[in-house]
């Protein structure tokens, strides 16, 4: 088949699930409501199901009276025995597949699992989405005249005795269908392969002579990707390789400290389109060009549920948590989810704001463990990723990566926050960076602002400039190159802090 006339069908084909989309867009609480009673009733003669009577359950509220809010400590016993054979527990259908998953300072992983269910209604109908959403807004799209470069997981996939798992990105790319992987690049064996440096060169000798159309992979790892590339080929732009490129789906970190050299790289010249998931599911993707908000996907077998965050010193979790139907506007909201791979009112650690209501948008605004508050000042990393990306504008300098984390008081002296950046190059005056960082930090949280008056709480923060590849060489030394892995940009101890001050000495 000749290649536009494949492009073309392709697009057709992938438009005709918009109408789906519109439908639930325009009645998005009754699906909701719809999903979850299919979700009771799939599993009410599991072990769960009839622990906590699911064929009784006739509406949300009892729903949520009856059901506990999880964390994965609290289900670790479940998925334990699943993993080892057990089935019927939480789901009525085989799982053999686990998302291998974990906190980036804490070594111990979780083993999210992912049913067929999920993974074809909820991962690979999300990345078919995608395509659609995108095709949609850009009639003259081109993307499958040639290939994706996609940047996954680095892991291998290993065998339990009845079980298989691996990061989430190797799982998908595993099981992808024959349409997907023909249309990606590299291959499936390279994008499989465990040791990141050798797959970095392994991915460019394989793709530099393909025809890329379209790029997916997290921002910062894609961004030491397209410079290796660069410094491999010895060409100046992108484009002199690629130079169909014209959309590039991202995910995972905030892309607002990445924007601008992704510019630099693209000259303008590219689509970006956001997209949210995780190991637990699918949640949410760009709908519109030009936008920073996402379209909650709300039929891909996941029940929602929200907390507010943070909470009211009198008020608990339980009674508290609110579904899809009541939630406001620019709001903090802890997510939790109820899934079609078993997952029940289960906390994944995001939190979010509601940009709109009609339809459900959202921005994701961090984690639930990833802020600090050491001081009152609740500061959150949506506040962080904007004040560093304007002072880094302000004063012309690009950011490879950052973290933060409080300096306690100590006798007469005021605590404050440290951050350790990466910059491309460091600004002249570090003191004037430190000064436009405050003022910007002020500017996007009030109760930093207010902690920040006249020194009254915390004082001015103070910036340690890493040494180019420090945080490389952290995430090595957890064996986290890669993939799906991250640098927590706040914490709330001084855990990380100290362990990249022990690298760079």
């Amino acid at each position: 088949m000749p290649i536009p006339l494949f492009n073309s069908i392709a697009s057709w084909f992938l438009k005709k699930r918009i109408h789906q989309i519109e439908l639930f867009m325009k009645y998005p609480n009754e699906v909701q409501e719809e999903l979850l009673h299919k979700l009771l009733n799939i599993s009410s003669k599991t072990e769960i199901g009839i622990k906590y009577g699911f064929n009784t359950i006739k509406n949300y509220q009892d729903f949520k009276n009856r059901l506990p809010i999880v964390s994965y400590e609290d289900i670790f016993d479940q998925v334990e025995r699943c993993r080892n054979g057990e089935q019927n527990v939480f789901w009525p259908e085989p799982i053999k597949w686990f998302a291998k998953s974990s906190g980036t300072t804490n070594a111990k992983s979780k083993f999210i699992p992912v049913s067929a269910e999920a993974l074809e209604g909820c991962h690979y109908k999300a990345g078919k989405d995608m395509l659609s959403l995108y095709f949609n807004n850009n009639e003259n799209a081109q993307i499958f005249t040639g290939k994706c470069l996609r940047l996954g997981g680095s892991r291998e996939l290993y065998r339990n005795t009845n079980s298989y798992f691996g990061d989430l990105s190797a799982i998908i790319i595993d099981n992808l269908p024959f349409w997907a992987e023909l249309s990606s690049t590299p291959s499936q064996k390279i994008s499989l392969m465990s040791e990141w440096e050798s797959k970095m060169k392994a991915i460019i000798e394989e793709s530099i002579n393909e025809n890329v159309t379209s790029l997916a992979g997290i921002p910062s790892w894609m961004l030491v990707l397209l410079q290796n590339v660069l410094k491999e080929t010895k060409k100046e732009t992108i484009y002199d390789i690629w130079p169909s490129i014209e959309v590039y789906f991202h995910g995972g970190v905030s892309f607002q400290p990445y924007k601008s050299q992704f510019k630099k790289l693209f000259h303008n010249n590219l689509n970006y389109y956001e997209i949210y998931n995780a190991s637990e599911g699918f949640f949410a993707i760009q709908d519109m060009n030009n936008s920073e908000d996402l379209l909650l996907m709300l039929d891909y077998g996941i029940f929602y549920e929200f907390i507010p965050v943070p909470l009211n010193e009198k008020t608990n979790e339980i009674d508290a948590i609110i579904p899809l139907s009541q939630v406001q506007l620019k709001k903090n909201y802890a997510i939790v989810i109820t899934t079609n791979a078993g997952l029940w009112r289960y906390k994944i650690g995001d939190t979010v704001k509601f940009t709109s209501l009609n339809p459900y948008r959202i921005k994701i605004t961090g984690r639930t463990k990833n802020y600090i508050n050491a001081f009152g000042e609740e500061l959150m990393v949506e506040n962080a990723d904007a004040a560093i990306t304007k002072a880094a504008k302000k004063m012309n300098v690009e950011i490879l990566d950052y973290t933060a984390g409080p300096v306690f008081m100590k006798k007469n002296n005021k605590g404050k926050h440290e951050w350790i950046i990466e910059f491309n190059r460091p600004p002249n005056d570090i003191d004037r960076f430190a000064y436009l960082l405050d003022q910007f930090l002020k500017n996007e949280n009030s109760d930093y602002e207010a902690k920040r008056y006249k020194d009254f709480a915390i004082s001015m923060p103070e910036i340690k400039i890493a040494e180019k590849g420090l945080f490389y060489k952290w995430l090595k030394s957890k064996n986290k190159l890669g993939g799906q892995h991250k640098i927590p940009r706040l914490s709330n101890d001084r855990l990380l802090l100290d362990e990249l001050k022990k690298i760079k000495n």
